[in-house]
């Protein structure tokens, strides 16, 4: 199994990077967000997810382990193929997408061609049922012990954040510990996310 391939982007098209790797070239099926982070005879380091299945082999590949992640997290809801996936990540970040599971905005998903409402809300259903009530309860109680943080609106971002990314597949000690030093209390939902997302990719 790859998992990751490294080089010099060869090409760069919509939904495609090529990767040469010694002097084989790796197609990787991709979003347009990594395809914006590449550049052509640059190097580059995609992390790979290889695809088989009723004799189609693809190799996707992407600039970050959270898009990686979320990619998989998105073809594993019944009926949402690869290329789907790749839409919705091309509209939307991984820490977007993620916050639009735990706040059911089904909208966002709806902006990737392709997506309609039908697909968008059994994404968002599927997604959040991983997650147990439990879950969910017991995030929202370890973070109103470790940080007191006022809902804005009746919202509280933190929460919302530990959620998302425990739907990214991140444990509730993970999220708690990427938030250490992080004036949360100040940010929205979305920013203390990327921030987490950073941290967790840098350990």
């Amino acid at each position: 199994m790859l998992y990751y391939v490294e080089g010099r982007t060869a090409i760069l098209e919509q939904g495609l990077a090529v990767i040469d790797c010694g002097g084989v070239g790796y197609a990787c099926h991709t979003s347009q967000n990594t395809v914006g982070a590449l550049r052509v005879n640059q190097p580059a380091r995609l992390y790979t997810h290889l695809y088989v299945r009723e004799g189609i082999v693809d190799l996707f590949g992407f600039a970050d382990i959270e898009e990686l992640n979320c990619f998989r997290m998105l073809i594993g809801v019944s009926g949402v193929g690869p290329k789907a996936a790749l839409a919705m990540l091309s509209v939307a970040t991984p820490s977007q997408l993620a916050l639009a599971v735990i706040t059911e905005d089904a909208k966002l998903l709806t902006q990737a061609p392709g997506i309609g409402k039908k697909i968008a809300q059994r994404i968002v259903l599927e997604l959040r049922d991983k997650m147990s009530k439990g879950q969910l309860e017991n995030a929202a109680g370890h973070m109103a012990e470790a940080i007191a943080v006022p809902a804005k609106g009746g919202v509280n971002h933190v929460q919302e954040a530990v959620a998302a990314l425990m739907v990214l597949g991140y444990s509730q000690a993970e999220a708690f510990t990427a938030m250490e030093g992080l004036a949360a209390e100040q940010m929205e939902a979305e920013e203390i996310i990327r921030h987490c997302l950073k941290k967790l990719a840098a350990q």
